[in-house]
């Protein structure tokens, strides 16, 4: 009799393991957590790791919006993936490759980059235009800057660059101190779609700047930044003075 009922309960085992039933208390496979390194999802990295600055879908915060057609015109995949990988000097943006003592690896870097790329570039919304290039090939002149600036940017940042009801300023010192001078070239072509600021096309109605002009215009922003800026003392010899 009990070899009997040995025998049912082994067939009974076997024929609901055979059915597809896991042992109780058994996580199913969506139910197991990834370890950060496994993460192969871009909606899940890019929300863990960008969305923060550069805004949901890629559409702007506190840094450009990168899911702009111009700025991915301008930015090939090295770029970005410099970008994302090693950070910006000079600028808030961290490193996140795991060798440069982010989190991220060399796989979901890629990702991130194929992805971007795959999503957000439109290059038929460019039609026949050609974007100034991403970085500076000359020299640039801070006073055919300041001429070029007059021309493009016064209208809505104001003649000294203080700001209008139509644009904010753009000399502020601790801005200046937090941007990179490639920052700076990068929103004049792309604009700040997500602020309602235009790219290197619509500054003027009757053309658009040339990469020269963007050079220039960038080296006078430059020509504007501080030594030490937001620092309320005349010196830090008067504020130990006074401390």
């Amino acid at each position: 009799m009990n070899s009997l009922l040995n025998l049912f309960a082994i067939s009974l085992v076997a024929l609901l393991f055979g059915a597809g039933c896991r042992p109780p208390g058994k996580p199913t496979e969506a139910e197991i957590e990834l370890k950060p390194g496994e993460v192969r999802d871009f909606a899940l990295l890019y929300k863990q790791n960008c969305a923060g600055c550069h805004g949901k879908d890629g559409k702007g915060n506190t840094a450009l919006a990168l899911a702009n057609p111009v700025y991915m015109a301008v930015a090939s995949d090295d770029t970005i993936r410099s970008a994302t990988a090693t950070g910006i000097r000079g600028s808030l943006m961290p490193a996140f490759a795991k060798n440069a003592g982010g989190t991220l690896t060399d796989e979901q870097i890629e990702l991130l980059v194929r992805e971007m790329r795959t999503r957000w570039a439109k290059p038929n919304d460019l039609l026949v235009a050609s974007p100034p290039a991403y970085a500076a090939d000359q020299p640039g002149d801070a006073k055919r800057g300041a001429a070029a600036y007059g021309i493009f940017c016064a209208g809505c940042h104001g003649p000294e660059g203080r700001g209008t009801p139509r644009g904010s300023s753009i000399v502020d010192y601790s801005y200046l101190a937090l941007v990179s001078d490639q920052n700076l070239r990068t929103t004049i072509i792309a604009g700040r779609p997500d602020l309602g600021h235009p790219d290197w096309r619509h500054y003027a109605p009757d053309r658009a700047m040339t990469s020269q002009e963007v050079t220039d215009v960038v080296a006078w922003l430059v020509a504007q930044r501080k030594p030490n800026p937001g620092r309320p003392y005349a010196s830090n010899e008067t504020y130990q003075k006074s401390n």
